[in-house]
């Protein structure tokens, strides 16, 4: 079915707004758009690219409307991801931007980001930047994305602005996907392996030392300190609770602090084969970042700054600090880097010899590819050293737990076979 574009004067607010409609002709279209309470001004069929574009964004393969998954009014990285996506096939098809975000908005699911969006669109409509009207949502639309999407429009290239933003955020969200991913089997591991072996000690252990108490027998310090380990987390097992909850709250309020925060950052990096992990996705999310917004034509002492307040670990926001001013200064920028001890030798070999060819964007992104993949290999080679570490750790603590339970019967079979020899 053709798609129109109108312009019509909204008689409640008296005022114009232009918006698309479905119709078989140019006549039914009007006829809908005057049911909306609209005085249609003008009324013209989208053809080729653009109807392509439109119809595919709001129809899948079944003709149904594709609605962007989200919960409640919460707004998810990847909605906005998608949003992208979208707006920058708009745009590459040769709609107007208010048209662009008219139509998304009418695919949007009643919530937060619709009403959000609704906003913007009033906003660009009225004559504001589509930048600065995002820049109002920080929450939704952060200085990353508020910043490229300025360098679109100052540049006239918001397509091609909107298509690396999308690509950026894409590769972004597969980086991360793919970190929890790799944690969601041992965490989901020790979570049933905990709950096995409290059960255990909360329910069977009390049983076999009301057996041995009947029984009189002299129990090895290992029953001892099991049945002692049994009682305390029968009795005192909201002790526990209480530990994890400050623990965590604790950890919340030091990492809320800049030094505390530093130190758990720092940490984090110099933790076995999980650092390693931690390192490199954070040079990966450095120089993708940054060689997004260079290659935009966001200017370098601005791109730093806007990939230092993008950038989640402390230390490495430091490093980036460190350049800025290196290169406020007329310095180079490898240098600080190589002393912030983050990034490797390669890294920054590489970034020098982007400066000096003058392709420094595209070896930053070179960089972040190289990197994703070798985050693919350290989540690899972490979950490979999990896997057994984890066998282990059952293997030992259900061990420990039949060992210590049954060297008591062992003793009393022995007297047993002692008494019945004599």
């Amino acid at each position: 079915m053709p798609t129109f574009t109108y312009k019509a004067i909204d008689r409640k607010a008296n005022k114009e707004i232009s918006g698309s409609v479905e119709a078989a002709n140019q006549n039914e279209a009007m006829a809908s758009i005057k049911k909306n309470g609209l005085l249609p001004t003008e009324v013209k069929e989208i053809k080729g690219k653009a109807a392509n574009a439109a119809n595919k964004l709001k129809s899948g393969a079944g003709g149904k409307q594709i609605n962007i998954p989200g919960f409640g009014n919460g707004i998810k990285p990847a909605q906005i991801t998608l949003f992208t996506r979208q707006l920058s096939t708009l745009q590459d098809a040769g709609l107007p931007i208010v048209q662009s975000l008219q139509i998304l908005s009418d695919m949007q699911r009643p919530g937060k980001f619709k009403a959000t969006l609704g906003q913007v669109t009033e906003e660009v409509q009225s004559g504001s930047m589509l930048s600065e009207a995002m820049a109002r949502h920080p929450k939704i639309w952060d200085k990353l994305y508020t910043n490229l999407v300025k360098a679109g429009e100052t540049a006239g290239a918001l397509d091609t602005i909107l298509r690396r933003l999308a690509e950026f955020r894409e590769k972004a969200e597969k980086l991360k996907k793919k970190i929890i991913g790799a944690l969601i089997y041992p965490v989901a591991v020790m979570t049933i392996a905990t709950g096995i072996l409290t059960f255990i000690m909360v329910a069977i252990v009390p049983k076999f030392e009301q057996i041995f108490r009947e029984l009189g027998i002299t129990l090895p310090a290992l029953t001892e300190g099991l049945i002692s380990f049994s009682r305390f987390m029968a009795d005192f097992w909201w002790i526990a609770l209480l530990t994890i909850f400050g623990t965590s709250i604790l950890l919340k309020f030091i990492r809320g602090t800049v030094a505390g925060g530093a130190m758990v950052d720092r940490l984090q990096l110099h933790i076995p084969v999980l650092g390693d992990v931690v390192k490199k996705g954070s040079v990966a999310r450095f120089t993708r970042t940054l060689g997004t917004l260079v290659t935009s034509g966001v200017g370098f002492l601005d791109a730093l700054e806007i990939t230092r307040s993008a950038t989640p670990n402390i230390v490495v926001q430091n490093a980036i600090a460190s350049v800025r001013e290196s290169v406020k200064e007329g310095e180079t920028i490898n240098e600080p880097l190589r002393r912030s001890g983050i990034f490797d030798d390669i890294v920054v070999n590489m970034i020098k010899v982007g400066e000096e060819t003058g392709e420094l964007d595209k070896m930053l992104i070179k960089i972040a590819d190289n990197y994703d993949e070798e985050v693919d290999a350290a989540v690899s080679a972490m979950m490979a050293l999990m896997e057994p570490a984890l066998i282990i750790f059952m293997g030992g603590a259900v061990g420990t737990i039949v060992i210590a339970l049954f060297l008591p019967l062992i003793k009393i079979i022995e007297q047993l076979g002692g008494g019945g020899s004599n």
